[in-house]
């Protein structure tokens, strides 16, 4: 308890941000309403979500950029196969007669989030209708942090970057989140756009140094930023980016860049944090917050470490 209280000294009462992945992937139907609700209903201080644009410019909450055959059906309830339709080649109307409210049985994904429980019925939401169910239950002080799905490398997937930041901002607005948002992204050019066009609504910079995907190490992600011309230190970068918070995956981080980041005025808020271990060292690393699949385990750890939680909503 004595070490508990010291990192919520060091963080300070209500400081820690815990976000919710995709809502709370590992036990609901990632990026749906249902997950949103089941995410407020632990109790987390952030929902985080990716957004698309459709063919007819409506923002949707979708992670990937064509429709994910490993939890998605037809209006029949027929599984639909790998060469699925680009988010962006479908009106709203077509989307929302795909079902994504179950993981296909026996896939990979299935397997990999076994605690997920399905809901039949579940359509891939607008950012609109989120922001109108948090007025209905009152979540007047969960936060939201808004993924741009932005690539350099697939730029017929998306709209063009100014055009899809302006229509982002347009929904903000008119639901007045600009306060309780903030946007984030792998691609550095939707950062820089905020910045221009909407300065006080706060950015994040997610950074990946992985086989898979090394963002930081390839200009056409950072907006032209190259790593050598800052000390080869991420932390620099980020800030030379204008970002208030960096956002890396957990398994590039180290104490000291936490640190690093830090003296340079960074908050850090690492993703994704799903095994409670991890979380309880990050947290003695002060992090500032994490995003996690399972944020009931994270809050867990929190509520062990005598940190303060959110509230859970009914």
């Amino acid at each position: 308890m004595i070490a508990g209280l010291l990192v919520l000294h060091a963080l300070g009462a209500g400081a820690f941000d815990l976000q919710g992945h995709r809502g709370t992937r590992g036990l609901a139907p990632e990026n749906t309403l249902a997950a949103f609700r089941a995410a407020l209903a632990i109790g987390v201080d952030t929902l985080e979500l990716d957004v698309h644009a459709t063919r007819d410019g409506a923002l949707v909450i979708a992670h990937d950029p064509r429709l994910n055959a490993a939890f998605t059906r037809d209006a029949a309830g027929q599984w639909i196969d790998a060469s699925a339709p680009a988010i962006i080649e479908l009106t709203l109307a077509q989307l929302q007669r795909y079902d994504i409210g179950r993981a296909r049985p026996g896939s990979k994904y299935a397997r990999t989030w076994p605690e997920q429980r399905g809901r039949d019925g579940e359509h891939v939401p607008t950012l609109a209708s989120l922001f109108e169910m948090l007025q209905r239950l009152g979540a007047r002080d969960v936060r939201l942090n808004i993924e741009v799905k932005l690539s350099p490398l697939t730029p017929e997937l998306t709209p063009p970057p100014e055009d899809y930041v302006r229509s982002l901002l347009d929904v903000i607005d008119a639901h007045d989140m600009a306060a309780r948002v903030s946007i984030q992204s792998f691609d550095w050019r939707t950062l820089a756009l905020v910045h221009r066009l909407a300065p006080g609504i706060a950015t994040s910079a997610l950074t990946v140094r992985q086989r898979w995907l090394d963002n930081v190490g390839d200009p056409r992600w950072t907006d032209g930023l190259v790593l050598a011309e800052h000390a080869d230190s991420v932390p620099r970068m980020v800030k030379a980016a204008g970002a208030a918070t960096w956002t890396p995956y957990f398994g590039d981080l180290s104490e000291a860049q936490v640190a690093e980041a830090h003296a340079l005025g960074l908050k850090v808020v690492p993703w994704t944090v799903d095994d409670p271990a991890d979380v309880e060292r990050l947290v003695a690393w002060k992090v500032d917050g994490l995003i996690t699949d399972y944020p009931d385990r994270a809050r867990a750890v929190l509520v062990r470490l005598g940190i303060p939680v959110a509230p859970a909503l009914p």
